[in-house]
């Protein structure tokens, strides 16, 4: 993942420098296109004898979203690498995680027609630190490669314009890392749990990994909004050929950047999942297990929303 951001660092510097070498005349290489966002957001309320009540808070957050891609001739190379990291203290509590995502999806196609490619796609997703299920934060519930994904995917990719593209795959490979082993023997993100004998003892460590053939499709979207406004929308789907069919897996992800001057900006994103494989149990405002009418825990798929509003320092590539 490192390498990749530096070789897309050193293309965009490189081809920067030599464009103010060039001749006025010369002809320059568009073949590469490198763009992107990145954006540091910080907050901080602090109170001293406020009659109103509240608690004091520090928050920080930060996010990239860098986009390199190809196109000549007959060839096409799409590289989207979407990194964010938010932590928050709040009153006396120790800091907490609010956001954490590394995401990296590449398309490779050649032309086919004139808006059709051959494509081949790979899409890596996972986090950079532990998760905890607060407010106990002494449960591990996720960590870097707990879960991790990856997906390998040939199909057809459908492009009428830079703004807008859609691929459509039958033969998807869906791989589901869960490289704790804590969290593979509880199950954790669908892959086959531990087994045990009837004394508790452990016979056979959970399995750390998924695999699942499928149907996928990935529609991507970017496009400008109004003057200052931009919107980038990515919807996935996923549909395993081993599984119930009707079980389609959903990623939404939209950013909306919101530029008020050449460094100041806003940013909305909003992140909506649903996996059937994941069991999420629900809980209420203190921590405690919500339960059925039979005094169990309600356990099971969930749709999952996250919403990030950020006002902060931008940099537009």
């Amino acid at each position: 993942m490192k390498r990749f951001l530096v070789i897309a660092l050193s293309i965009f510097l490189f081809q920067s420098a030599s464009a103010q070498d060039e001749p006025a005349a010369a002809v320059k290489d568009t073949s590469w296109k490198f763009h992107g966002i990145t954006s540091l957001n910080f907050t901080q309320v602090y109170l001293e004898n406020w009659a109103a009540g509240g608690q004091r808070s520090l928050a920080l957050t930060s996010l990239a979203n860098l986009n390199l891609n190809y196109k000549k001739g007959n060839k096409s190379w799409t590289n989207q690498l979407d990194l964010a990291y938010g932590i928050m203290q709040q009153g006396g509590e120790e800091l907490r995680k609010t956001d954490d995502r590394i995401d990296f999806l590449s398309k490779y196609g050649i032309q086919a027609s004139e808006h059709w490619y051959y494509t081949a796609l790979l899409n890596f997703k996972s986090q950079f630190a532990a998760g905890y299920n607060y407010p106990n934060d002494s449960t591990l519930i996720s960590e870097f490669m707990a879960p991790g994904y990856l997906l390998l995917s040939l199909g057809a990719d459908y492009k009428p314009s830079d703004k807008f593209s859609a691929y459509i795959s039958p033969a998807t490979a869906k791989m589901t890392f869960v490289m704790n082993q804590d969290l593979a023997d509880a199950g954790a993100f669908g892959v086959q749990e531990a087994e045990y004998n009837a004394a508790g003892r452990k016979i056979k460590d959970g399995e750390n990994s998924l695999i699942e053939i499928g149907a996928y499709a990935n529609f991507l979207l970017d496009v400008k909004v109004m003057e200052n406004i931009n919107l980038k929308s990515r919807l996935e789907l996923f549909s395993s050929y081993t599984e119930d069919p009707s079980h389609i897996d959903v990623f939404w992800e939209n950013i909306l950047a919101m530029k008020v001057n050449k460094y100041i900006t806003c940013n909305v994103t909003t992140t909506l999942i649903y996996d059937h494989d994941i069991d999420i149990q629900e809980t209420k405002a203190n921590g405690d297990p919500k339960l059925d009418e039979n005094g169990n825990p309600k356990i099971g798929p969930r749709t999952q929303f996250k919403e990030v509003l950020s006002l902060g320092f931008s940099y537009n590539f």
